[in-house]
């Protein structure tokens, strides 16, 4: 079974625009402001439809549903969603300063924990990220700013660039500047609770809602200015977490990239230049995301100078 790509579910947002067009080449379906590609999801109420592959016109669940082993090995319950939930995010505007859920609070509150990473593939000179709170923040004080308006004082801002990455583990403050152009990479979750919009309103012309008492519950205020993860040469560990684990490799043109078969699913991503798979010469382009199956090896070679984040460790039955 050769590598599974996807078709990309476009999301519209308030705070997005048309860098998915511009600088991943995509073409999206109308003029309207896209924030989102859902890249791989396995949702009851978004379906990634694989195409390019043995199992083209299949929605991910009826996959996994017919071909788990193949898919993800012999351990994997059919019936089991597809853990991980890609995404780009093009950010034109400011997102809303959100938190998702840890385990032990989301079912109390009806949702579903959320810990993700954001690695920068492109980003503006004046943009950065809101993460975690500044350093002797507390509640009380947070709770006060949040009333009057002033919550960006207590808030953590650092600025970013292309290639640097953060983690952010569920119940982390977070929010994402205009300017950036992110891979996600998630838990299979659609749960955020919004504290702050800035005064916006939604694309329908009324305010977005919040979800402050929640919010309350999941924020972690002892969480004070986490740093982006900075980018260096050759291979980095990103993320190892009991959820997924994320590296990066730096390929040079014509330097390969292999995978042995019968060892574990992975994700391949391609944030900058393109791979081929030797065995059949398929093209994975810039911006692609996609599964490589358990019971099969790869063998791709960079066809310029590319980076690609491979994402493992996620199948655990």
């Amino acid at each position: 079974m050769r590598f599974i790509s996807f078709k990309p579910i476009y999301q519209q947002r308030v705070w997005g625009g048309r860098g998915l067009e511009a600088k991943l080449g995509r073409s999206l379906p109308d003029d309207q402001p896209y924030g989102e590609s859902w890249e791989i999801v396995d949702r009851p109420e978004a379906q990634s439809v694989l195409h390019g592959a043995e199992l083209s016109g299949l929605t991910l669940r009826a996959a996994l549903e017919k071909h788990a082993t193949e898919l993800m090995g012999p351990d994997w319950n059919s019936q089991t969603p597809f853990p991980i939930l890609v995404k780009w995010l093009d950010c034109q505007e400011r997102l809303s300063l959100q938190v998702h859920p840890p385990a032990d609070i989301a079912p109390s509150l009806g949702g579903e924990p959320k810990t993700e990473n954001w690695y920068v593939a492109d980003s503006e000179p004046s943009a950065g990220l809101i993460v975690g709170l500044k350093k002797g923040a507390t509640r009380e004080e947070f709770e006060r700013r949040l009333a009057d308006g002033s919550l960006e004082e207590c808030v953590h801002r650092m600025k970013v660039s292309p290639g640097e990455s953060m983690f952010v583990r569920s119940g982390r403050i977070h929010a994402i500047d205009g300017g950036n152009l992110i891979l996600e990479i998630q838990q299979n979750s659609d749960t955020t609770y919004r504290v702050y919009d800035w005064g916006r309103v939604g694309l329908d012309g009324q305010p977005r809602q919040l979800h402050v008492e929640e919010s309350l519950q999941c924020i972690n205020f002892e969480d004070f200015e986490p740093e982006t993860i900075k980018p260096a040469p050759g291979e980095q560990t990103l993320v190892e977490s009991e959820i997924f684990n994320l590296t990066k490799r730096e390929l040079r043109a014509g330097e390969r990239l292999e995978f042995s078969a019968n060892e574990q699913p992975r994700l391949l991503s391609v944030v900058q230049g393109s791979v081929r798979d030797l065995e059949d010469g398929a093209k994975v382009p810039t911006g692609a995301n996609v599964l490589l199956p358990y019971e099969s090896a790869f063998t791709f070679v960079a066809a310029k100078d590319s980076v690609v984040l491979i994402t493992d460790g996620f199948a655990h039955g």
